[in-house]
Order: C-alpha cells, then structure tokens, then sequence
C-alpha cells in the first residue's frame, strides 16, 4: 500500500479537485484505491461519487466530571491542565470543566489524589464509509459543529484504511496546522496543489517548510495556470521542487466542478495524466 495526501497551505486552490479525480482515475484504471477525506471540518469529496453508506462510526472522547462532594479545591487538576479546560475559584468552592477546550488527555485524573474526578464520553464527530460499485472505497471524517478540533476524528479515519487498498488518496484539510499534520504525517508522498499568484506562492511556501521538519516527500500541482504570475515556477526551480502538474485555467473545468462532475470522467488525456502521476510516485516509493 501506498498513501499519498493531496494537501494545500490555503483552501480554494482545487486540492479536493486534483483528490477525487485522481482517485476516479485510479478506480477507472481497475485500481484497488481508497479515497480519505480528513478535511473533517467541510467535507465533500463524496458528493462527486455515486456512493451508498455502509457504516458509521461514532468518534467520542473522554472528559472529567468532577465529584464536588469528593472535590478538595486544591486546584491541581487545573494546575496540570494544558488547555484552561478546567475553571476553579478555591475561595468560592466553584469548579466546572470547559468541555469545549478539552483535549482528553487525562492529566487532571492523574492529577486528582482524592477520586474526584471521573469521565463520561462525548462525541466528536463520525467516520462514514461508503461504498463505490459496491466494494467500500470512501472514507469520510465529518467532526460535530462547535468542536475545537477534527484531529481525533481524522485518526479515527486513518485507522479505518482498507488493508487491501493498493493505493490511498488522503484529501487533506486547508492549511498547515494540527488537522494537516496528522493527516500528512500518515502519507508517503504529499502532492501539494497551488496556483500562480503571490498568495499561492506564500501559502505553498509554509506547506514545504512544513514538510521539510517532518521529512515527507512532495511535488506540486499547480492549478489555474495562465491565472497569475511565474512566481511558483521559479520557487520551485530553486527549491528542485518536482513540478508534476498544470492544470490550465478553463472556464469549462469550473462549470464541471460547479456541478459535481469529475474533468477525469470525460477528459482521457488528464485521466492519463494523473495517473502517470501516480505511477511515478508509486515507482520511487518502491525503489526507494
């Protein structure tokens, strides 16, 4: 099995554009693919599929619940939090647990030396799976509005992989932050999707960076090309950064996203040549 994330420093670039065509090339090819989609926070990579949900599971977390009755007000339990979750007046024998900024770490059990504090489960979010021509091949983590973070969702998505995927596209979050590295951090190879304007450019700068500390491989598409200026192009010429891609700017290709439709479906050349994207990914990953 190979895993290669589809990623991007900034929304609205195309990175679920180049994940789902990719993965609809790969299925057309007879391919025994998986496509993960850990933006958690708006997923919609399966509205370009027709699919049918085989299973949910429910992703929860443990937080406290504190015994007043037991409750000394020592003020350790907040002493050891790392996220303010816990709220104490000691003087006014006031304690309360913020659920919304808890990360369920469980350092204020440890903390407690006077069985004050239990935990109860609350949910976070779900995994979806779906099926494609039968066979599951769609895995969707959606968190719950009003939590703070989808990185325990997006695990719960990853350990869901299909063991006999050969290849598994990973549609990353927006952005560089928590929800990003726990998603690239699983792949061999991140395929970073930008487009030719000094927004881009900045953006795309901070994801390599990125990439660089956690020693992961990547190359760029970039998407809308003729759209800004050759700013990327020439990053990526210093940086012997792979260029893989250019997707040219098409009134037509919008109007087909626009609608749910895949470019890939009826489009051969750029079936073709994502695919031999991911041939040539695949094929250093093996020699490697």
């Amino acid at each position: 099995m190979i895993k290669i994330a589809v990623a991007s420093g900034k929304g609205g670039t195309g990175k679920t554009f180049v994940a789902t065509n990719i993965f609809h090339a790969l299925l057309k090819n007879n391919c025994m693919a998986m496509l993960v989609d850990c933006d958690a926070e708006a997923p919609n990579a399966v509205a370009f599929f027709k699919t049918r949900e085989l299973d949910s599971i429910e992703v929860t977390q443990l937080v406290p619940v504190i015994n007043t009755s037991l409750c000394t007000f020592c003020g350790k339990c907040h002493e050891y939090c790392n996220y303010n979750a816990i709220f104490i007046l000691p003087p006014a024998k006031i304690i309360s647990v913020i659920e919304d900024l808890c990360h369920g770490c469980g350092a204020c059990s440890v903390a407690c030396r006077f069985d004050a504090i239990t935990e109860k489960p609350v949910s976070l979010g779900r995994v979806n799976t779906y099926s494609n021509n039968g066979k599951p091949s769609l895995l969707e983590a959606r968190m719950n509005v009003g939590v703070m973070s989808p990185v325990p969702v997006i695990k719960e998505a990853v350990k869901q992989i299909d063991g006999r995927s050969e290849i598994v596209i990973l549609d990353s979050p927006p952005g560089t932050s928590c929800p990003f590295i726990h998603t690239v951090a699983t792949a061999d190879y991140v395929i970073l999707v930008t487009e030719p304007t000094p927004f881009g450019l900045s953006d795309l700068r901070q994801s390599v960076e990125t990439l660089k500390k956690i020693d992961k491989p990547c190359g760029v598409i970039i998407n809308r090309a003729g759209l800004g200026n050759n700013g990327v192009q020439e990053y990526l010429t210093r940086e012997a950064i792979p260029q893989l891609l250019e997707i040219p700017f098409k009134k037509e290709i919008a109007e087909l996203y626009s609608v749910g439709k895949l470019v890939a479906e009826t489009d051969e050349f750029f079936a073709k040549q994502l695919l031999a994207i991911v041939g040539t990914i695949a094929s250093e990953y093996r020699n490697s």
